[in-house]
């Protein structure tokens, strides 16, 4: 039994993860399995110090009695195009002065900027993927400086799920979703043999719907998107991070496209 152990569930036992984006959502529960899988740093960013210390305090739980897992967070504003490569290098720095890491996870993400392609201009084009697509771009820059070259290290990207479903108003967030995917077959190639992949998300039940539930458009979106659902039900974090654990464990997993959408592309 102990081999067993050894070989598939102490794979992120002792290694050093940044996840960009987690403080809420999907982040926070990749930071949560982390934890839980006893690695030895889990290093959490953000845009809001304060959300970070109050992330890194729902943390402390995760970790087991007795582990040595530190917990480590480090302020990063992503969405400010100007000022984007010096907060990811300042981020790098800091996150990496006791060693370099292992794994890298984007998950920060916005609210898509939707409507009709011919009212956007060129600078409200640019700041709509400052985030969702330049932001990983820049994040990748990093890597070969700060991750440990190896099979064994990876760098995951969050991408847009069910791609094949273009409604109206979506064409510049499509366009930049889209791109993702052809950024992390690229990236696989270029920062080889650290593995690079993308998971590709369907509508997820996280904090980013606070909104809709007070207004009441929660009830009406997540009936619709669970008529296109074969699941029935919208994603949980916790099954949705096990894609991202995937993704960090499997060494010969790189340039994939790791779909977890709940069967949407099948109607």
């Amino acid at each position: 039994m102990a081999s067993h152990q050894g070989k598939y569930l102490n794979k992120l036992a002792g290694k050093r993860i940044l996840i960009i984006g987690g403080t809420s959502g999907i982040g926070f529960g990749v930071a949560e399995a982390a934890a839980e899988h006893g690695a030895a740093s889990v290093i959490i960013s953000s845009s809001s110090p304060s959300k970070i210390d109050a992330a890194l305090e729902r943390l402390r739980p995760s970790v087991a009695a007795g582990s040595s897992t530190q917990l480590l967070g480090f302020p990063c504003n992503l969405g400010n195009h100007d000022t984007l490569s010096s907060e990811v290098e300042k981020l790098f720095d800091s996150a990496t002065k006791d060693g370099k890491l292992d794994h890298v996870v984007v998950t920060a993400g916005d609210q898509p900027a939707l409507g009709p392609v011919e009212k956007f201009t060129l600078d409200e084009i640019v700041r709509a993927g400052t985030l969702r697509f330049f932001a990983p771009l820049i994040i990748s820059q990093q890597i070969r400086k700060h991750v440990k070259d190896s099979l064994g290290s990876s760098y995951t990207i969050t991408a847009g799920g069910a791609q094949e479903h273009v409604g109206t108003n979506w064409s510049v967030v499509q366009a930049y979703l889209m791109g993702v995917r052809g950024m992390t077959r690229g990236l696989a190639a270029d920062l080889a043999p650290v593995r690079v992949n993308a998971v590709a998300l369907g509508p997820v039940d996280t904090e980013m719907w606070a909104h809709a539930k007070e207004t009441g458009y929660f009830a009406v979106a997540s009936e619709r998107f669970r008529k296109r659902m074969v699941t029935g039900q919208l994603g949980q974090v916790e099954d949705v991070v096990e894609a991202y654990l995937y993704a960090m464990k499997d060494r010969n997993a790189s340039g994939a496209i790791i779909e977890t959408h709940g069967g949407t592309q099948l109607s």
